[in-house]
């Protein structure tokens, strides 16, 4: 996938002198961090090969888009530790959030990598994802954004190509919008929709009880407002 409004690949290199006062602490402490943080030079070098990121290679690797703060991210790898699973967030505060939450729980099957989703074939391989998790991309929903929205034929066509056959594609939203995008991108490919959900309170996620609340999602619920939800599998 490359990168929609932007002109070149996104490279996340930082200057010689990273630390000197008017850096953002946060890109310092990512970089310092270790595992489970992975850099944007390291997911480079990973691309083709995840089993390398991990202690143990074995198991699926499962891809969350729009990790935020880690809540999904950390839930999901204690519910499945036999899955690999890397987060995917732009925000070095972020990117240490998931990772402090990573430790915390002692999760040795989960990675947090600082990267642009807009360039995400320049990190994984064909047919070298097992699963696929969207949550809550900006919508731009002003006419003048319409480059910006993540939603729609470039990620879809990505997403048929790094995705293995018979793979599933989660997306949660509290936009509508972006649940038309993804469906209109993924119906004339090679995608089965298994189901889409216009008010996830009210009518449950489509694929039942496997998972776990966003911390943004948590803030909609809170306040009574609806979520959505669009499944998809790449066809066999």
């Amino acid at each position: 996938m490359s990168g929609g409004n932007q002109s070149r690949p996104f490279v996340d290199r930082a200057p010689d002198d990273y630390r000197r006062p008017d850096v953002n602490p946060y890109l310092v402490r990512h970089r310092e961090f270790g595992p489970p943080v992975v850099t944007g030079e390291q997911a480079e070098a990973f691309r083709g090969c995840w089993t390398t990121a991990f202690a143990d290679p074995s198991g699926p690797l499962h891809v969350e888009v729009g990790a935020g703060n880690g809540f999904f991210l950390a839930g999901m790898a204690a519910r499945h530790p036999g899955v690999r699973f890397v987060g995917i967030e732009l925000r070095f505060k972020r990117v240490v959030l998931c990772a402090r939450k990573i430790q915390a729980a002692g999760l040795q099957n989960a990675r947090i990598a600082r990267y642009d989703a807009w360039w995400l074939s320049q990190i994984f391989a064909p047919d070298e994802v097992d699963a696929l998790y969207v949550h809550f991309p900006d919508p731009w929903s002003k006419d003048r954004h319409e480059k910006k929205r993540m939603m729609g034929p470039v990620f879809a066509a990505w997403a048929a190509e790094a995705l293995k056959p018979g793979a599933l594609l989660r997306l949660k939203t509290d936009h509508l919008d972006n649940v038309d995008r993804l469906e209109a991108a993924l119906v004339d490919g090679p995608w089965d929709l298994l189901a889409r959900v216009e008010d996830t309170a009210q009518n449950g996620l489509p694929w039942g009880d496997d998972d776990v609340m966003t911390n943004y999602q948590r803030k909609f619920v809170e306040r009574g407002e609806p979520t959505h939800a669009l499944w998809a599998r790449r066809k066999s």
